[in-house]
């Protein structure tokens, strides 16, 4: 069947959070919100349907978890990534971020610290500061040509001399990168799996949006690079981009290395961290057994959308210059040419555009001047967004 990604969604009554907190967040609540990364599509009817079916059922007491979580997942991943998980190495964890902070806890001392490598998902900074422990800036390096940028490179040489400090005893990167929207190569990946493991350094790899992969690119999980990625890692994953289902939380952990497994399975199983709720259970394999024909046609359209980002500021906005992620439905603005500093940025955008993005400073160094753009949204909002922009510009 055909899905259709043009219909507009009133989302007022629902509590969502992209509408629901914007007086609070931006000082005002008359703004389009293009920010939060969850979509206004409507979540697939398959999902839909499978939770119907279950909440017509009048009993919502204690739940089993259904063996077929697990092979749902086993085989997603097999057939899109080719990688053979075994199930002792998975486990339900109720967020990707709560995962972060679920193995900080239970695998670092007090005093150890997280590398992260800015600018990224600012959670990970928040999480890790939040759980007592110091951060470590890893500042990706800019790829540019012809004065633009198009990527962004990992320090390996900073890296290195990181992962020898015995203090330094986590990093946790973002595969594929959010906000740049960057798909690491092999090459990269095989670095960094050889320097974290020959010191120690556990590496947590959130890979989220691995199956939003944009124009051709592949996504690679990290752990399948080498034995040593197998040893020292601990990936996240979740349909909850993906499928538009992050309010039903259904995530998990993938870890190969029984000492790193044991230790983490056992403080989460302590803690009854990872029992999944309901719900989870019945979307996820919804999504899993249902949905490569929606994911597809989802991501021709969010490819459109990109497009139409990149034609409209060429035509429009010269001095904006989006970079194309190669996976997400996320664009990285670098709005720098436009010689606004950070508050004149975000007036320029929130009270004279009354657009609602997320400003890059809060991506941490490296995000100086730029916007992040939801752009998996109906095309006539998007269109709508970026005549605004244009005409705050004039």
């Amino acid at each position: 069947m055909r899905y259709n990604f043009d219909e507009v969604i009133d989302r007022t009554g629902s509590n969502d959070l992209k509408h629901s907190v914007l007086q609070q967040r931006y000082g005002r609540a008359d703004l389009l919100p293009l920010w939060v990364a969850d979509m206004d599509f409507a979540t697939p009817p398959f999902v839909v349907d499978a939770l119907r079916r279950r909440v017509e059922h009048p009993i919502y007491g204690y739940t089993a978890t259904p063996d077929e979580l697990w092979t749902s997942i086993q085989r997603w991943i097999l057939d899109h990534h080719q990688w053979r998980v075994e199930r002792e190495w998975l486990t339900y964890v109720p967020g990707v971020v709560k995962g972060i902070g679920m193995a900080i806890n239970a695998l670092l001392k007090p005093d150890e610290r997280v590398i992260i490598q800015p600018p990224v998902y600012h959670p990970f900074r928040l999480t890790t500061l939040g759980n007592g422990r110091e951060v470590v800036n890893n500042q990706l390096c800019e790829v540019t040509a012809n004065g633009a940028l198009t990527g962004y490179r990992m320090d390996l040489e900073l890296l290195e001399r990181q992962a020898a400090d015995p203090r330094n005893r986590m990093l946790v990167i973002s595969n594929p990168h959010n906000p740049g929207g960057i798909v690491w190569d092999r090459a990269t990946l095989e670095r960094v799996a050889d320097i974290c493991d020959r010191n120690n350094v556990i590496v947590i790899s959130d890979e989220i949006h691995c199956d939003l992969t944009l124009f051709g690119h592949r996504h690679i999980p990290f752990a399948t690079v080498s034995e040593a990625a197998a040893r020292c890692s601990i990936t996240l994953g979740a349909p909850s981009k993906t499928f538009n289902i992050a309010g039903i939380v259904s995530s998990y952990a993938i870890v190969p290395n029984p000492a790193l497994r044991r230790p983490l399975f056992k403080w989460m199983s302590a803690n009854e961290f990872d029992e999944p709720t309901l719900f989870a259970p019945i979307a996820t394999i919804a999504a899993f057994t249902q949905g490569e024909e929606w994911r597809r046609q989802m991501l021709d359209y969010v490819e459109e959308n990109v497009l139409l980002v990149e034609h409209f500021c060429t035509d429009n906005l010269p001095k904006i210059k989006p970079l194309r992620p190669q996976a997400s439905f996320l664009v990285w603005l670098d709005c720098r040419q436009l010689g606004l500093n950070h508050t004149q940025l975000n007036d320029l955008f929130i009270n004279r555009a009354r657009l609602a993005l997320n400003d890059g400073e809060m991506f941490g160094p490296g995000g100086e001047g730029f916007m992040r753009l939801n752009v998996a949204t109906p095309r006539v909002v998007l269109q709508e967004a970026l005549e605004r922009i244009a005409f705050a510009l004039k």
